[in-house]
């Protein structure tokens, strides 16, 4: 099993990316293939309009995915998952590799969502996307414990 997360911002606070670390070490240990990846944001106001900054996002996240992969989008409008729901997914995902793509500030473009195989909502809220890389990678992980019958998420 080969899980990407890709995102659009690089992670700045460095308690999050430790917390993120913690479970990707985790995961890895359950022998998935778990790596990150980032795309820079381009902020939007003073050069570009909105949409024209999330077009040019979207161009830095088509080059980065790869041929074959599973394509999911993380979107509040998206797939609501309980863990288990998740668990019965994650091999059919991520076999032979997936990619879960995460926006930055200003979301993601509708072309990364019409791209996108699935589209998988954490919550109809709105979190900073350094926050979403730890609950995503912390859901994995438990994920995949319920798929190989460990007690994590009791």
């Amino acid at each position: 099993m080969k899980i990407r997360l890709l995102s659009v911002g690089k992670p700045r606070e460095a308690v999050l990316s430790r917390l993120h670390d913690r479970y990707a070490e985790r995961l890895v240990r359950l022998g998935v293939q778990y790596q990150t990846d980032h795309v820079s944001d381009v902020p939007a106001g003073r050069h570009y309009a909105t949409e024209h900054a999330l077009e040019r996002e979207a161009r830095s996240l088509f080059e980065r995915i790869r041929p074959g992969e599973t394509v999911i989008a993380l979107h509040d409008d998206g797939l609501s998952l309980t863990s288990r729901g998740l668990a019965d997914l994650i091999e059919r995902w991520a076999t032979p590799g997936a990619t879960l793509i995460v926006g930055g500030p200003l979301g993601l473009h509708s072309s990364v969502l019409s791209r996108a195989d699935h589209v998988w909502s954490l919550s109809p809220l709105t979190f900073p996307h350094e926050l979403v890389r730890v609950l995503i990678v912390e859901q994995l992980y438990r994920a995949v414990s319920i798929r190989r019958g460990f007690p994590y998420h009791k």
